[in-house]
């Protein structure tokens, strides 16, 4: 699919990937960019690349990506001139890390990971992402009934593209119980939408990031990096957020890549 000239959303836009992303996107040349993330942040990071660029595309948006209301004042927003969003990528994403069962040493119980906890990143992680692809693809298989159009037909050419950010820890990590869960959920969404939004036109992927230098990687600390990342990657430093974003925009371009791709620098976890 040609990323000029499409209208793309990206959630968690204002840092890591989300901004690398958005970056990408913008110099390839989108016509609208909805930067969606929590943080004020993403308002500078509009502000930056449309400085960068010499052009208004980069729309800002703060707020809470697992809010269904603002989710779809969002959309409202970028499809206000008769257009539709086109590529959707939700990189928003949290960790509550902590083992699903720890024994307390003073009194030998016991303790269990907590549930509001998992329901947390399950609601930010799997639920919040899956919902606004759905909401992309329900926007394209709306206009497609009033224009009378049923099937989509490849000579239509591909009408949108959702990238979904998995992770490494989808195979399953020590510590991550929540984590690990939502993102190896997104591949059964991912599998699940992609059977029925082609329907409407519209691809669907997942790519799998391994330890990339963002905020929430660098939140591990020094100690932990050394010891348990750096020494499982073959390259042996964390990936640039710049290598995913390139790697999701060549998803977004290439239709005939599908399913799940990989870019996790060679990074294996010890057994344990």
């Amino acid at each position: 699919m040609e990323i000029k000239n499409k209208v793309a959303v990206v959630t968690g836009a204002g840092s890591g990937i989300g901004l690398a992303v958005s970056r990408h996107l913008a110099r390839l040349g989108v016509s609208k960019l909805g930067m969606v993330d929590i943080d004020q942040n993403v308002n500078d990071a509009a502000n930056t690349i449309n400085d960068e660029l010499g052009t208004d595309i980069a729309i800002s948006f703060t707020g809470d990506t697992t809010d269904g209301k603002f989710r779809k004042d969002v959309y409202d927003t970028l499809c206000s001139d008769n257009k539709l969003v086109n590529i959707c990528v939700p990189c928003a994403g949290i960790t509550r890390d902590a083992l699903a069962v720890k024994i307390n040493k003073e009194t030998s119980n016991a303790e269990i990971y907590p549930e509001e906890e998992f329901k947390l990143v399950m609601d930010v992680n799997l639920i919040a992402p899956v919902y606004w692809a759905i909401e992309m693809v329900a926007r394209h298989a709306e206009l497609r009934a009033k224009q009378g159009l049923k099937k989509w037909s490849p000579d239509e050419h591909v009408q949108g593209t959702i990238i979904f950010i998995g992770s490494v820890s989808s195979q399953g990590n020590k510590g991550q119980i929540s984590y690990a869960s939502t993102k190896a959920g997104l591949e059964g969404a991912a599998a699940t939408l992609t059977k029925e939004a082609i329907f409407h036109g519209v691809r669907c992927g997942v790519i799998h990031p391994g330890f990339t230098d963002t905020p929430m990687v660098r939140a591990l600390g020094d100690d932990y990096i050394n010891k348990h990342i750096l020494q499982y990657t073959q390259l042996g430093r964390l990936i640039r957020p710049d290598e995913i974003a390139e790697a999701i925009c060549f998803m977004i371009a290439n239709s005939a890549v599908s399913g799940n791709l990989w870019a996790d620098a060679g990074w294996h976890p010890a057994a344990s």
